[in-house]
């Protein structure tokens, strides 16, 4: 953690009776970065955002966003935060444009800036030209969207995004994934959770894993799978050569394991295929093997979250 960080959590606590539902949890969020915090149902997530709003207050610890500490009953460092919840936010009888100008009148916003930045946040979400349509018309998606351009208005400096893109259509849903990730590229911190892992590798710069209201690993997808000692993977098809090749590679030092389980295949384990690569393709090159097909498979966050968990992310 350090003095810039946009959200510091230092050691927050909080029980329900016998319930212990987050457990001394510590993380920190830089500008601009995308953060997604991972776990399974009943986890301690829903607890955590809601002390991180200041709708709750931790029995112990403390929270601060941009180094305002977060209280309930407090306003100063709430105002840095947009949050958008799982569920909608918005008035269906009303258009998406009238949606806004009332949540705009709740931040303050009147007039000239809030026709600007209302303009603007529809422009975000992909919905400039539905502004005008009533809400009760809007796909689910597209509720969605205009859930999270409410998030937007007030140029929050932390916005938190809680499951954005459950039961949702894709189209909405890439509208969603793109918004998020020039959101962050823009200097906007994102606290992100979800259900689908494909979504935490494509958007986010770090992950948190969290399990029984315990922090159990955090770091990027690399350092993740490090910490579990998964390897990439590179299978390479020749058409022939295979084996005398596999016993050139066995000296590369990022290379963990190497077979040949036929004169056409090269079945190699290594510590990171993207620098790797260059250096097997050449010493091929140097064997005159041709290569017909080159696969690299990496560990996916679904490998790393059940190995530390016991769990799959949806169960």
């Amino acid at each position: 953690m350090t003095e810039r960080a946009t959200l510091q959590v230092d050691g927050i606590s909080k029980r329900f009776g016998d319930l212990q539902a987050v457990d001394s949890l510590s993380l920190s969020i830089e500008p601009g970065e995308t953060f997604g915090l991972l776990g399974p149902n009943g986890a301690g997530k829903t607890t955590a955002i809601s002390m991180i709003c200041g709708l709750l207050a931790p029995d112990s610890g403390s929270i601060r966003i941009c180094d305002t500490p977060i209280r309930p009953g407090s306003t100063e460092g709430r105002a840095l935060i947009g949050y958008v919840p799982q569920e909608l936010a918005v008035y269906p009888d009303m258009s998406g444009a009238e949606n806004l100008r009332f949540f705009a009148r709740l931040y303050g916003l009147r007039g000239a800036p809030a026709r600007r930045r209302i303009a603007e946040v529809l422009g975000v979400v992909g919905l400039a030209e539905r502004a005008r349509d009533r809400v009760s018309e809007y796909s689910g998606g597209m509720q969605r969207r205009l859930n999270i351009a409410a998030g937007l208005l007030h140029q929050p400096r932390l916005l938190i995004l809680d499951e954005p893109t459950v039961g949702i259509d894709p189209q909405s849903r890439n509208a969603i994934l793109d918004a998020v990730a020039a959101l962050g590229d823009g200097g906007m911190s994102v606290l992100y959770t979800t259900h689908y892992m494909e979504e935490a590798e494509r958007l986010c710069d770090r992950v948190a894993i969290v399990d029984h209201g315990r922090l159990l690993a955090s770091g990027t997808r690399r350092e993740l799978v490090a910490l579990v000692d998964e390897h990439d993977r590179v299978v390479v098809r020749v058409t022939a050569g295979a084996i005398e090749a596999a016993r050139l590679m066995r000296d590369l030092d990022t290379i963990v394991r190497v077979d040949a389980p036929d004169d056409q295949t090269l079945d190699c384990v290594v510590d990171d295929a993207s620098h790797l690569l260059p250096t097997l393709l050449a010493r091929l090159a140097e064997a005159d093997v041709s290569l017909t097909q080159v696969e690299v498979v990496e560990p996916s966050l679904d490998s790393v979250f059940l190995h530390i968990t016991g769990t799959a992310l949806r169960d």
